[in-house]
């Protein structure tokens, strides 16, 4: 962020690995695979950047690393991004409000020394998507939508139950935030808010978010852009998909079972119209 007063602070890094079609899905502050030395180096590098383009307001610099640990810049943002939450969760910052402070010709409130990284912060995108057809979006009426509540859980939402998601729009429903002491604790957080999460109506990434918060790799930091394509093998559809729709086969199943049953005692005549048809 950076004021119309030549001040400029760095907040931080978020990492985005987890996308498809280069679209983030899952995003966490801090990132585990940054040391302080390289988290110093990011913060200096997009320092330089801003300044050099007399930069004000929010600004979000996108990097790459690669395995030996060598940053290139990508694009810079010049807004905040979907995933923002999570950096006002470990730096305690209200951005949009020091965002309206800026625009109003203010100087920013805190200096880069002010600023600490405290916790762990996920957000895992919400979309009406399908994960298991190639995350192809989803249309329909949200006939159950019962976000979770609780501590250090946050939803910012676009829709409510009864509400259509329809073609003309991105398919993002909503942003699942957690916060917690620990990266460890912010998983298990992240887990029990997607269980409390009921959406029914539209294919949804919350089972993806799901087997991402299980995933080995994931849990340990050591992944990377390609875990969609080096992961999704192993991913299965969940209950939201698949338990509900075998419950209500089961249901159907034996409710023609005893109806069956039932016509078969009173039939009498073993020649009758019933037996005929089902031969």
């Amino acid at each position: 962020m950076a004021d119309k007063h030549d001040n400029a602070v760095h907040l931080f890094e978020r990492e985005c690995s987890i996308q498809r079609r280069h679209q983030k899905l899952v995003e966490e502050a801090p990132a585990c695979v940054v040391d302080e030395d390289l988290r110093v180096r990011l913060g200096e590098a997009a320092l330089r950047l801003v300044k050099a383009c007399k930069y004000t307001n929010a600004g979000t610099l996108e990097f790459i690393l690669d395995s030996d640990r060598n940053f290139y810049f990508l694009e810079m943002n010049t807004r905040l991004q979907v995933e923002h939450p999570v950096t006002e969760y470990i730096t305690g910052l209200d951005l949009v409000k020091e965002q309206i402070r800026i625009a109003e010709g203010q100087r920013l409130s805190f200096a880069q020394q002010d600023l600490h990284i405290r916790g762990h912060a996920i957000e895992l995108r919400i979309c009406a998507e399908d994960p298991a057809n190639s995350f192809l979006p989803d249309t329909g009426v949200l006939k159950n939508y019962v976000p979770p509540s609780g501590k250090d859980i946050r939803v910012d939402s676009g829709y409510a139950q009864g509400m259509e998601i329809p073609v003309e729009y991105d398919p993002l429903i909503a942003k699942l935030i957690v916060f917690a002491p620990s990266r460890e604790e912010a998983i298990a957080r992240m887990r029990w808010a997607i269980d409390e999460f009921d959406i029914v109506g539209v294919k949804n990434t919350l089972d993806f978010g799901r087997f991402v918060m299980d995933n080995q790799h994931f849990c340990s930091g050591s992944y990377n852009t390609g875990f969609v394509e080096q992961e999704m093998s192993h991913y299965h559809r969940g209950a939201d998909d698949s338990s509900g729709a075998m419950a209500a086969a089961i249901v159907a199943f034996v409710h023609r079972e005893q109806k069956e049953k039932s016509i078969m005692v009173g039939t009498k005549s073993p020649g009758s119209a019933w037996r005929m048809a089902r031969k």
